[in-house]
Formats: C-alpha cells, structure tokens, sequence
C-alpha cells in the first residue's frame, strides 16, 4: 500500500537537505520518490491499484449470486461471517483477484473467464479467504512500512553521499540499490503470506469436501506463463509472488487429500458455465457468438449468444433467445431480468415492468433487481407507479445502504411527490455514500428544516449531519 505519509515523509526528508547539482538533483529525486512508489505498488499492487487509479466496478445480480454461494460455505468453515464480506466485480480483463479495505474480495472479471470450471474459482476464493483469516492486510501493511523505512534509508544515505560528492547522480545510484534491497525483502514476506494463504485455504477446501484439484490446476495455469514477458503474465502472479514450492505444496496436499477425487454436483458446474457464458457474452460479444456457435444447443451456450446479440444492438434475435431460455425454465428469475434490462435500455419502458416484476417476485431478497425494478417504474414518468418504486427502493437501501445511484432513485421518486423534505434527505444519504461531506452536510441541514422533527427521516439527516461534521473522519 502506498500512503501518501510516505511520500510526504520522503518529501521532508528532501527538502532539509541543499544537493549540488540542482536540477539534476531534483530529477534525480523525482525518480527516487517514483522508484519508491512503484515499489510500494508493487508489494500491495492490488489495494495500490484500487487507491490511486479509477477501477471500473460491475454489478449484477446473477454472478454475485452464484460467486456468493461458492464462497459461503468456504467463509463459513473460516469462521468469517459470510454476510461481512463483501464480494466485488472489477470489470478488468488481467486475471487477478484480492481481498482489501477490510473484508472485501475483489475477483476481476477476466480471473472469472480465465477459470476452467467452479473448482478453479473456488480454489481461488479459499486461498483469499486464507489472507484475511491470517491478519494479511494488517501485517502486510507493517511489511510494506518496514520496506518503505528502509528505502527511505537508502534514500538519505544517497542524500548524504550526493553532498560530499557534490554530484546529484550518486544519490540515485545508491538510493536505488536501496530500494531492491526493500523490494526484494518485501517479497520475501509476501512469499510467505502465500504460502500462509495456500495452507489456510486448502484446510478450508478440505473441510467443505471440495478437491483442490482445481487450486492447483489454476496455479499451474499460472505458472505456464513464466516465460512470457512480464507484460504478458497475469497480474495475479505479480500480486501474489508465485514459487514452485508453493505448486508443490499444493501438489503435495492434493496427493494426500481424502478429498481428491471430490467433485461438485452438477448443478454446480452448469451455474459457472452459465457465469462465464454471460461475461463473455457482455464483454467480448464478438468471442462469444465464435464460442459458442448455433448448433451448440446448451443452455450456456444460447445464454451467451443472446447476451452477445443485444449487446450488438440485434434485438431482433435477442429477444426471441431470450424467451425461449424463459419457456424452458419458467422459475429463473435471472432470465427475466435479462429481458427487462434489454427492453428497458432500448427504451421499451412499459413492456420492460413485466420481466422485471416477475424476477422480483422469484427472488425478492436481491436488493439488485429491486433497484432494476425501480428504475425501469420511475423511468416511465407515470406518477402511478411511485409508491411501487419508493417501495422496492426502501428495501434495496437497507440491504445496499451506502449505493449513490439507488439514493438518487430516491430522490427522483419523492420529487415525483413533491416531498422537499425527503428529496433533500436522499440527497444527504447520496452524498454520504459518495464520500462528499460537504454536500452531505448541506442536504442534511435543509432536510431538517423541512421534515416534522422527530420523524424517521428528521432523524437520520440529524445523523448525517453529525457524521458529515465529524472531523476525525477527514484525511
């Protein structure tokens, strides 16, 4: 993880010290702080990468679904709560996954495409599930400040040497050994966290009667790719140092499983099948119709082409694929789903209500297509169908309290009511979940101006307020 402390430390450090050469000097410092940085990206590349650059983040309600369920049991026998951790999708073709900001399991989409079958994923999940099991985020985050302290040595011992020699380029050559010497020994520790990780989660896969056959398939995948140019190597082996002793020991442990020859019901199996058709089909629309072509009459297969062709624009070879994978299971809610998002992105906003409706009545827990119900009612402009929105948005808040796009929902739905008091209380609940205090903190004040005092809403923009004020919650 790279903090901005360390940067401004580094920064102190430099400016107390004159360096003869100056502006050779200051570039050569700029590329120290940079070596730095990078180094420190790299130890924790992954929460690294989820601070300081955009990831783009998907949701949808199937794949969640299916990811969760592979990983309750696995949460379970690690005794975390299942319901604590939350499960993220980052729409990024680099096959990664990693667990960060607490108990929160990033899984990329290219990792989901990139595994052969459920095993393989769940392999992974055990293995994540194995780092915030040992305290991993917490002693690695020591790990990378002991390696942070160390470059920050090098880098005065290089200061010291560019005065006395009065050429700036000693400073660079000297710092920059330093820093290997920081990396090099950051990675021996992540090394051993891995391998942490790898036993926790094949004990994990064990309990849940689940062959780590598939874990070990994945890395040795992983590992296939040694020889190619670090560009070209998935970022899961740079962000979770890959070694043959650990292939062996998971090797090792699998021989020596009673659980080898387990496999997952067929069910299972189908439910991944149709995971990766979907992804593939959403993102690579292209790929898919390739994939799986006409005459392949699963359901994966025909899932993927339909997602494929609207993805294309092509509605009218979508919409047909679509209601038949509904005429052959009439209980899948998700199938619906699929058909009112298609209708109502194409502005079929009437038609769209019924498919919605009928996913929320197959699965009313998922605060998911409750939202897509919502949008699609409050899209219509038809005031008749406010309170059927504010309805299904009240139950999608509670389970997904801190989602700015269902807040504005919201906010559109009580306007529609012209409720001044509740849109400006909405508003405050939007800002929150979007880390803007100061907005926050001005929505809040004006909705306890305009709603009853004491009045549910009065009083969680009283909270707001008080949370948007609170200092110590600024960086």
């Amino acid at each position: 993880m790279c903090r901005r402390f360390d940067v401004v430390k580094a920064d102190s450090l430099l400016n107390s010290v004159t360096v003869s050469g100056g502006n050779r000097a200051g570039g050569t410092v700029a590329s120290l702080l940079l070596a730095l940085v990078l180094i420190l990206g790299a130890a924790g590349a992954a929460v690294a990468q989820n601070r300081g650059q955009k990831l783009d983040f998907i949701r949808d309600a199937e794949i969640e679904h299916i990811i969760r369920n592979y990983a309750r049991p696995i949460f379970k026998v690690a005794g975390i709560d299942p319901e604590a951790v939350e499960i993220v999708l980052v729409k990024d073709d680099s096959v990664n996954a990693f667990v960060a900001g607490g108990q929160n399991l990033f899984i990329h989409t290219g990792l989901l495409m990139e595994c052969d079958n459920p095993e393989q994923l769940i392999g992974v999940i055990a293995h994540e599930s194995g780092h915030i099991v040992g305290g991993h985020l917490f002693r690695g985050r020591d790990a990378m400040e002991n390696a942070s302290a160390e470059a920050m040595v090098a880098m005065v011992l290089g200061l010291g040497a560019a005065v006395l020699s009065g050429q700036g380029g000693a400073m660079g050559a000297i710092g920059l050994g330093g820093t290997d010497v920081a990396m090099r020994n950051y990675l021996a520790f992540s090394r051993g966290q891995e391998a942490s990780a790898d036993q926790a989660g094949l004990t994990f896969l064990d309990r849940i009667h689940v062959s780590s056959q598939g874990f070990s398939d994945f890395l040795q995948k992983l590992s296939n790719q040694e020889l190619m140019p670090t560009s070209h190597q998935a970022s899961y082996t740079r962000t979770h140092p890959l070694t043959r002793e650990r292939i062996d020991a998971v090797s090792y442990h699998l021989q020596h499983s009673p659980w080898k020859n387990s496999h997952l019901p067929a069910g299972d199996v189908e439910q991944f099948s149709r995971l990766k058709a979907k992804l593939i089909g959403f993102m690579r629309p292209g790929v898919a119709l390739r994939r799986y072509p006409a005459d392949n009459p699963s359901v994966a297969a025909r899932y993927a082409r339909a997602v494929a062709f609207y993805q294309q624009g092509d509605l009218r070879n979508a919409l047909p694929m679509i209601d038949a994978l509904i005429a052959q299971e009439p209980r899948n809610p998700f199938f619906y789903e699929l058909k009112g998002q298609v209708l109502m992105e194409n502005r079929r906003l009437e038609e769209s209500l019924v498919p919605y409706r009928k996913s929320v009545e197959l699965l009313p827990d998922s605060a998911l297509l409750r939202g897509s119900l919502a949008q699609a009612l409050i899209e219509t402009n038809n005031p008749a169908y406010t309170d059927e929105a504010l309805k299904h948005l009240d139950f999608a808040t509670r389970q997904e309290h801190d989602a700015p796009p269902l807040w504005r929902l919201v906010a559109t739905a009580w306007g529609r009511k012209k409720n001044d008091g509740m849109v400006a209380y909405a508003l405050a609940e939007e800002a929150l979940a979007r880390g803007d205090r100061a907005a926050a903190r001005f929505h809040s004040e004006h909705a306890e101006k305009l709603l009853p005092r004491g009045s549910p809403g009065w009083l969680r923009a009283a909270d707001i307020r008080a949370v948007a004020e609170d200092k110590r919650g600024e960086r």
